[in-house]
Parts: C-alpha cells; structure tokens; sequence
C-alpha cells in the first residue's frame, strides 16, 4: 500500500541501514543514502582482524572480532556510519542455493513449498538451515523460485557478535546476492543477460543474472590462491607476490609465460564452469535470450591480462564493475583502485532499502 511505502520511506530517514561484510579477515563497512534518485555513499571503511576468530564461517573469538570492529568504528571510518542498524553478508561458499519449480501455487503456500522442496536437495538437515526465497519467474505453468540456505550457527554468530558490538541486525544477505544487488542497482548495462564473478580472497562466486539472480556457483579458489601460486613459481615472498600479481598478473611482463602456465589451470576451470553457467541459461530460455556479457567484481577482478584472457576464451565481451563507479562520494575521499573493488558486498548491503526487509 502507498501508506506502508510511505512508512518505509520515512522509516528509510529516520534509522538508515549499514552493509557489514565480514570477510576471511578483514571488516569492511558501507552507509549509503538514497537522494535525487541516486544513492551515494555516507561512509565506509575496513579493519583487519586475526583469520582464526572465524572457524568455518562461525564466529569463535567474539573479543577479537568486537575488537577490530570498534577500531574500525573508531579509527578507519572515511566519512560517518550514523545508524545501528546492520544488514549482514554471510560467505556463499557457506550457503546452498538452488534453483526449483513448483507447480501454480498461492502466495501462502510456496514457503511451504520450498521448505519440503529445499529438505530434498540440501544436503545437511533441514532444521539446521534458515531458508528463504526469491521468485525468478512465475506464469500459468508454474512457479520458478532460488532458494538459499544457511547454516543456522553460522547466521547466529553473525547476529550475536552484531549485538554484542551494539548494532541491530536487520537481515542477512549471501556475499553473491549483494554483488548482484550492487549490479542490478547501479550498472547501466544491468538489463542484459550476464554472468556476473565475484572474486573473493579465499573463493569464487559466480552467477548467472538475468533481472534477477537465476543459478549461482561457488569455486573454492579466489585471489590468495593465485598469490600463493605466483609466491612458490617465482620463489618470492607472500607480499612480493601480491605486488606482481596485482601490478602485472597475467598482462605482458617478463614473467608472463611462466605466470600464465601455473594460473591456466585454475582460470581454465573458472572457464568451464562459466561455460557450463551459459548453457544452462540458454538451454532454460530456449533460443531467445543469450547472455550478453561477463561481468567481473571484488578485489580480484583487477589482476592485469585476466579480463583479456577471459574475453578470448568465452567470446563474450568481460568488463570490471566496482562499487564507486555509480555511486556518488560528494566530498569523501575516493579509495585507491586497487582498495575500491573489495567493498563490492558492502556496497551491495548498504543498497538494501528497508521496504526489502519490512514488506
């Protein structure tokens, strides 16, 4: 109804929420604010904190994490975070997502629905998971859903250390649908059919986006491995690798050739599941729709030569997308380049307007 809208608007005002992404070691936080028809961003900002306070994607060392985040809060915030209010990423490599069609249903009844349907596929008890669902497409055939879910002890910790750092948790998003809520919101191009790869430190998401996130995939592999790979092939230390990595990666340099030949093997399979991705989608959509792009995000999309290499491969024109491109900063300083990429879950958690949360 128009006065629930307005009530969300006005609640929107009133207690804003912030994006908190919790990643393999690092805080990263984002407020943004919707004005004139654009969002821009009030404030952001990342702290580190020691990898082993996570266990599994459980939260084990409250101390240590409260205690990164309130030097984060206090320290490391460019601009300001003014609400306490906080949506959570939780990892996608964590989390089951699967795509399922159930017959013309009720509004009522496909919660149901997916629950008996979600205890079929998901492999690990469904009392252990919080589910939920988004509706990829409905006709008089029937109904397509994706439905993820999460580990409660994961979800709980989450929601527990939020408390104890004095915020209120509002909702909990999986790492690729924030990214793809960042691509849908903010990208020109977010109309076409696209494959959307979302490199994290530690693993890989990707996607298949049309409208809405329709299949998604997760690939234990992300930026650190190729880091580690680059450190033991050319015998240099972590941090020299990383500076390789990112200023030259597999882009023409000396190196290249003995780059390429340990990276080829991981990117390759990156390839292939993608290609797998493409199939499905035209094979779903008959002969109408194709997927027209790859879209690449978050802090190892930037690695030099791979958007290249992935264009020649797939014949699909790939591109980088990053949380600042579209959305306006006023007078905030802007991030380095390299630092921009990685708020790519936070930016897509701060895009969260509460009529999503509260309908």
């Amino acid at each position: 109804s128009v006065e629930s809208m307005q009530n969300s608007v006005n609640f929107y005002k009133d207690k804003p929420i912030f994006g908190l992404d919790i990643g393999h070691n690092t805080l990263k936080v984002m407020q943004s604010e919707f004005t004139r028809d654009k969002f821009s961003v009030v404030g952001y900002g990342i702290s580190g904190f020691p990898a082993e306070a996570i266990v599994d994607g459980v939260v084990k060392d409250y101390e240590a994490l409260a205690k990164a985040a309130n030097n984060l809060f206090d320290n490391h915030i460019i601009g300001k975070v003014t609400s306490h209010r906080v949506a959570m990423s939780i990892p996608a490599a964590k989390t089951y997502a699967r795509t399922i069609v159930l017959p013309v249903l009720k509004d009522k009844e496909i919660d149901d629905a997916v629950q008996t349907e979600a205890e079929q596929y998901i492999p690990i008890p469904i009392e252990d998971l919080y589910v939920d669902y988004t509706i990829i497409s409905r006709n008089d055939q029937g109904i397509e859903v994706l439905a993820v879910g999460a580990p409660k002890k994961i979800v709980d910790s989450y929601s527990n250390f939020a408390k104890i750092i004095g915020l209120e948790p509002v909702g909990f998003d999986t790492s690729i649908l924030s990214a793809a809520r960042l691509f849908q919101k903010q990208d020109q191009h977010s109309n076409i059919p696209a494959i959307l790869i979302d490199f994290g430190s530690i693993s890989t998401d990707i996607t298949v986006h049309d409208k809405t996130v329709i299949l998604t995939s997760t690939m234990s592999k992300g930026g650190d491995m190729f880091t580690d790979t680059i450190a033991k092939t050319l015998n240099i230390n972590d941090q020299e690798a990383h500076i390789v990595k990112t200023k030259y990666g597999i882009g023409k340099s000396k190196k290249q050739n003995e780059i390429i030949e340990v990276l080829k093997p991981t990117i390759d399979q990156m390839v292939k599941e993608i290609q797998r991705m493409v199939r499905y989608y035209e094979e779903r959509s008959g002969t109408t729709d194709k997927i027209g792009q790859i879209v690449s995000m978050g802090g190892g999309a930037n690695m030099p030569g791979l958007s290249e290499y992935l264009t020649s491969s797939l014949r699909l024109p790939v591109r980088t997308c990053e949380p600042f491109q579209n959305l306006s900063l006023h007078k905030l300083r802007v991030p380095s380049p390299l630092e921009r990429s990685i708020y790519v879950t936070a930016a897509g958690l701060s895009l969260i307007e509460p009529k999503e949360l509260f309908s």
